[in-house]
């Protein structure tokens, strides 16, 4: 029998907690949750019943107790997250993509040091198929992303331009432009924008939509891709977590990805 692969959960919102108890039910053959990565150890323990005693500690010391780390925590924090984690050769799961962009050390860090950054396929769908076509040539890429109001409030790029949506009611366009320019303004919402530009053209020439839609009840989104091995539009309508920000299948997709790791059948890329 393998040694159980010892997984770390960093953050413990709506995912972070989802991911925990399905490691600690041992629904995960192969994985093992070892630990939590908190800031406050008394509030996190309070919060979520575990059949097993992970330990809780600081999220840069993960690495002591860790092979993988699952960040679920925000962006800003995931240089504390992933360095020591890729600076000693090991594994590093990415939900915060959008942060990578800002934080290209981290990737020279897996590099140099034989660690691995891995980026689930989150709210997204078809990045396989995505990934497919960039070994050959990609034209274009597009996505429209419409999210229901509540999602969106709070976003950094409505203040800084003067967006209102509170009280819209018709759909709006908020935002036109690249993965990489939306990125900081949208950090908890455009994880899936960033995955979608890592895994086809690049995050900057990837073309973006945004709509604020006062009648959507899901985050929907539509993504368009033309290549000289095929032409796909796909579409997916998530329904929202707890967080309005998050659609209920990101950690289901962690999930999954996490399966893969130590399966015996491994299906798609």
């Amino acid at each position: 029998m393998k040694t159980p692969l010892r997984v770390g959960i960093a953050g413990l919102g709506a995912v972070g907690k989802k991911l925990a108890s399905a490691l600690d039910q041992g629904t995960l053959p192969g994985l093992t949750l070892a630990a939590i990565g908190v800031r406050d150890e008394a509030k996190a323990r309070a919060s979520i019943s575990l059949q097993g005693e992970p330990v809780f500690t600081a999220i840069e010391r993960l690495v002591e107790h860790c092979d993988l780390v699952v960040e679920c925590a925000p962006s800003a924090l995931l240089p504390q997250i992933a360095a020591p984690m890729l600076q000693a050769g090991k594994t590093v799961m990415v939900l915060s993509a959008g942060a990578l962009l800002f934080h290209p050390e981290l990737i020279e860090l897996a590099r140099e040091h034989g660690g691995q950054i891995i980026v689930p396929t989150g709210a997204l769908l078809g990045l396989d198929a995505v990934s497919a076509a960039a070994e050959g040539t990609i034209h274009s890429v597009t996505m429209k992303t419409r999210k229901p109001v509540r999602g969106l409030l709070g976003a950094p790029y409505l203040a800084e331009n003067n967006i209102v949506i509170e009280g819209i009611t018709e759909p709006m366009c908020i935002y036109r432009g690249s993965p990489r320019g939306a990125a900081k303004g949208f950090a908890a919402n455009l994880n899936v924008a960033v995955a979608l530009s890592l895994a086809g053209i690049g995050p900057d020439r990837t073309v973006l939509e945004v709509w604020a839609d006062p009648h959507a009840e899901r985050n929907i989104h539509q993504i368009v891709v033309e290549a000289d091995s095929a032409s796909f539009t796909m579409e997916i309508q998530n329904i929202p977590s707890e967080n309005p920000k998050t659609g209920r299948i990101t950690a289901l997709s962690v999930l999954a990805a996490l399966r893969k790791i130590a399966a015996p059948l491994r299906v798609g890329t």
